[in-house]
């Protein structure tokens, strides 16, 4: 979920594998924008704000063939404030049978506010820690996408939850407060041994197995969680699962990754799941240690279509890669260190995307990487407005936090932006070091803390690049105009339009590809930071064409490079649609442009093809990947960018 739910793949092809890759995305967004929706409705209850919760004990009778919860809820809580009661959230359709404070019994109240208001027998004094003990039952309401749900799959019984954000008080008395992450729980499920078929009930939670224990016909299975955890993350499940692990070999100190998973679906989760230690390995490498390595992850089956990064075990509903690898890594981004508001959603989802994205890089190579990063573009430029960071009024549409366009896409690819502005070992280690600061490491941060470590770490002044890209609208639109005056140099000119008034002028390093006659490339960067900027460059062969971003890795749209070509606007109405294309490509063309032949590029500056101007070029037929059509007039060379889905 990130999620925040939550959610989160065979490649074939480079089209496969991001069309698997954008539905996941829009189940997920989907998903965490109705769970928001939830969470508007329902705010944190400012009455839980006076105690710290230290601990909590989960002793809890379930049977998964019956829609009904009973249990006993140890908490341990400081006080912030002299206290004379204390609140906890659970819905009002719950049962609460008895409230003990060592041995004894306390009174309390229950109210349509959904509140659980206990009387202390004396004041506990601000920073005095105590505990006490809440007998509840009830059949849970469901909430959001199923906080607590009682169904079946192929036709065994199944209990699961999924509390994000504000749907744990549904099943068991919380604090349902992201601030206030609980320091660490033990979770006891009681169920029946046996399901009606005689098959044997799992339980799964949070953290450690510790023991399972028979009693009569009756299985109590404990679990242990010691890392700070806010009470939406808290999760359970129990079925007829079938369990198999993988080893995490991470530098002679291995752990499992537990798989809770449906017999129905045995086959098809064992021939997906054993990507999740590939995946382990490259995000380990990457940032740090996974953080609840001393305890597990793992993957339990449940009954929805997207994903849930519960701490340490991510509810699944398919165990395609792409889903694998965005819960995955909101077990750092997410869970280890969790966004401080919904203006900072991207500090969650941006970087789960973006992770993902590594993930292609690093199991598919740079070409896959390079059409899933042109996705992202693609997407963030369908509209000319909207920044990564939200404003106080963005916050009141749950549409607007949980864009696919903006806190996803753009959030990953402004991260990418800042990789390669940073170079890669300088991005790595910044966000080696986001993560282990004392400050946020399983606590909380906020976009300005984010800069303020990046800053540090990196040595450099970001906020010309943070005020264009995260905090202001829009993207740039390129004109690269270029001629070789001498057999040894090339000029290239570097002009900008903006799609938002927000932003004057984007900076930012420009990539570009010279293509000589002979096959040659020579890869450039250039520092663009003004408009009609003029660079010099040398070279030692003669240059035939230049491509403009050939691994997509500015947001940018309607780019093109022109050789001899004066009439800006001429060239710039040259338009290729649709973009990207799987089958037919249209031209749209000035009348007053003349186009004498089209010439088809790939990005190694390769000649594919060649033929005379038509409006319509058929694509079927091409590899997916990005191409560069060429253009000639009279005048000069026109080169656009095409992506072939």
């Amino acid at each position: 979920m990130k999620y925040y739910i939550f959610v989160l793949f065979g490649f074939i092809t480079s089209y496969t594998f991001s069309q698997d890759y954008n539905e996941t995305l829009d189940a997920i967004r989907e998903a965490e924008a109705k769970s928001a929706l939830h969470h508007m409705i329902q705010r944190a209850n400012l009455n839980t704000g006076n105690y710290d919760l230290k601990y909590h004990r989960l002793e809890l009778d379930i049977n998964p063939s019956v829609a009904f919860i009973e249990g006993d809820i140890t908490s341990y809580f400081e006080a912030k404030s002299d206290m004379t009661t204390i609140t906890f959230d659970l819905t009002s359709n719950m049962i609460v049978s008895q409230v003990l404070q060592r041995g004894n019994s306390l009174t309390y109240t229950q109210n349509a506010d959904d509140e659980l208001v206990i009387t202390l027998p004396v004041t506990q004094n601000t920073g005095v820690l105590d505990s006490l003990t809440v007998s509840y039952s009830g059949n849970p309401i469901s909430s959001g996408f199923g906080s607590f749900e009682q169904t079946e799959h192929n036709g065994d019984p199944v209990i699961w939850t999924l509390s994000e954000p504000y749907g744990a008080k549904a099943w068991w008395p919380c604090k349902q407060d992201l601030i206030d992450k609980i320091d660490s729980i033990d979770v006891f499920m009681t169920t029946p041994q046996f399901n009606p078929s005689n098959e044997e009930y799992i339980s799964v939670s949070n953290g450690l197995e510790q023991s399972q224990v028979i009693t009569g016909t009756n299985k109590t299975t404990h679990f242990k969680h010691r890392y700070p955890i806010p009470a939406y993350l808290i999760a359970i499940a129990a079925t007829n699962y079938e369990v198999y692990n993988h080893t995490v070999p991470n530098n002679g100190n291995p752990f499992e990754i537990v798989n809770y998973v449906y017999p129905e679906s045995l086959a098809n989760a064992q021939a997906n799941t054993a990507i999740t230690v590939d995946i382990m390995n490259i995000f380990t490498n990457l940032f740090e240690e996974y953080p609840y390595a001393d305890e597990k992850y793992g993957h339990a089956q449940f009954g929805w279509g997207g994903g849930m990064e519960h701490t340490t075990v991510s509810f699944m509903g398919s165990f395609g890669r792409n889903l694998v690898a965005h819960e995955l890594a909101h077990q750092w981004f997410g869970n280890k260190i969790t966004c401080g508001s919904w203006k900072d959603i991207w500090l969650n989802e941006g970087f789960a995307t973006y992770l993902s994205g590594i993930a292609i890089e690093n199991l598919d190579g740079n070409d896959a990487f390079t059409t899933w990063k042109q996705q992202r573009n693609n997407s963030i430029t369908s509209q000319p407005n909207g920044s990564v960071y939200l404003t106080d009024q963005d916050t009141t549409s749950v549409s607007r936090i949980f864009s696919g366009r903006l806190s996803y896409n753009k959030g990953a690819m402004v991260l990418h932006m800042l990789r390669k502005k940073l170079g890669d070992t300088p991005f790595f280690q910044a966000l080696q070091t986001y993560l282990a600061s004392s400050e946020h490491a399983y606590d909380y941060a906020k976009t300005e803390d984010f800069i303020n470590i990046i800053e540090t770490s990196s040595g450099e002044d970001l906020t010309e690049f943070f005020d264009d890209w995260l905090y202001n609208q829009g993207y740039p639109s390129y004109t690269i105009n270029w001629d070789q005056p001498t057999t040894n140099q090339v000029s290239i000119t570097v002009n900008q339009t903006q799609s938002h008034t927000s932003v004057s002028y984007f900076e930012a390093p420009v990539p570009v590809r010279l293509i000589g006659t002979m096959g040659e490339t020579l890869n450039l960067v250039l520092n663009n930071t003004s408009n009609a900027q003029n660079f010099l460059e040398n070279v030692t062969f003669e240059v035939q064409n230049i491509v403009f971003d050939p691994e997509s890795d500015l947001i940018s749209r309607n780019n093109s490079v022109l050789l001899g070509v004066n009439d800006l606007e001429v060239a710039n109405s040259l338009l290729l649609y649709p973009n990207p294309t799987s089958q037919a490509l249209f031209i749209d063309k000035p009348s007053g442009l003349e186009i004498s032949e089209v010439r088809i590029f790939n990005p190694l500056g390769q000649l594919v093809k060649k033929l005379p101007f038509n409006s319509t070029i058929d694509t079927t037929m091409w590899s997916t990947g990005l191409f560069f059509i060429q253009f000639q007039t009279k005048d000069g060379v026109i080169t656009k960018t095409v992506l072939k889905k």
